[in-house]
């Protein structure tokens, strides 16, 4: 996505819907970390033109009231989050407990608001910062 050290929602959003005439009918969209909350808000506050097969999220933040970081325009509204449920036949949303970016609170918190995904989690995977991640493989590999 541009501009990745000063991300900007507006941005990455001009630069997503570019994509949207390239897309086959059915999708799987993955987003990690950043690129999960851009997901995240999307989905929640706009209508994705193709159907959405799968929605796979790993360490999303949740956002950022209380937090020691912020996710500035990336923020989502808490009220919209049923959106996303309405447009995705499947959501896997992925954590590990001992993340140091993303706090295993905010995977809590969306297990209380998209109460309709699958929620994996793992002990010690830290951020996800590795070449292998074959769980979500294979839950991919279960919905296509």
């Amino acid at each position: 996505m541009p501009n990745a050290l000063n991300a900007k929602y507006f941005e990455w959003q001009i630069w997503f819907k570019k994509l949207f005439p390239f897309l086959n009918k059915e999708v799987i969209l993955i987003g990690g970390s950043l690129g999960g909350i851009f997901l995240v808000k999307y989905l929640s506050e706009n209508k994705f033109p193709k159907k959405i097969k799968g929605l796979f999220l790993v360490a999303p933040p949740f956002g950022d009231r209380d937090k020691k970081y912020s996710l500035a325009d990336f923020n989502p509204k808490i009220k919209n989050l049923k959106n996303i449920e309405k447009q995705c036949t499947y959501i896997n949303i992925y954590h590990s407990k001992n993340d140091p970016v993303v706090p295993f609170e905010d995977f809590l918190n969306y297990k209380k608001y998209l109460t309709k995904a699958n929620f994996h989690e793992f002990k010690n995977r830290e951020h996800f910062s590795q070449e292998k991640f074959p769980e979500i493989i294979k839950d991919i590999k279960k919905i296509i």
